[in-house]
């Protein structure tokens, strides 16, 4: 029952994981540094992984309580998330040392990804039967 019901989780996991097998694959062949940016690849994923998980949890229970409101409940979730965001994208926006294009581009991307993720997910959720 407990797999039943957070199996979109792991498929969060799956997707995530296998975009930043692409993600580094791509920093590789286009031998990209990111030793000196503000915020890793790394670390990137960890806080959209971890606020995207957070999402769904929340999501898949409050599917249980209010199955007609899910579709409200994550467009909520989603803008509290892009608020949190820009307070991670705050020190990226404010440097004036480094040459930041790359990093910006590699925070937009994928912050797309997550939020492209979180939508599949959610849409996959509200498909299913009661």
């Amino acid at each position: 029952m407990f797999l039943k019901n957070y199996k979109l989780i792991l498929h969060l996991l799956i997707l995530a994981f296998a975009s930043y097998v692409i993600h580094k694959g791509a920093f590789y062949v286009f031998e990209i540094n990111d030793q000196n940016f503000y915020y890793s690849v790394e670390v990137l994923y960890l806080i959209f992984l971890f606020f995207s998980v957070l999402l769904l949890i929340l999501t898949v229970k409050f599917k249980k309580d209010k199955f007609d409101s899910i579709g409200m409940f994550f467009m909520l979730g989603t803008f509290i998330q892009m608020f949190l965001y820009y307070f991670v994208l705050r020190p990226i926006l404010s440097d004036k040392i480094h040459n930041i294009r790359v990093e910006k581009i590699n925070f937009f991307v994928t912050f797309i990804l997550f939020l492209l993720f979180q939508t599949i997910l959610t849409i996959r959720l509200l498909n299913e039967k009661r």
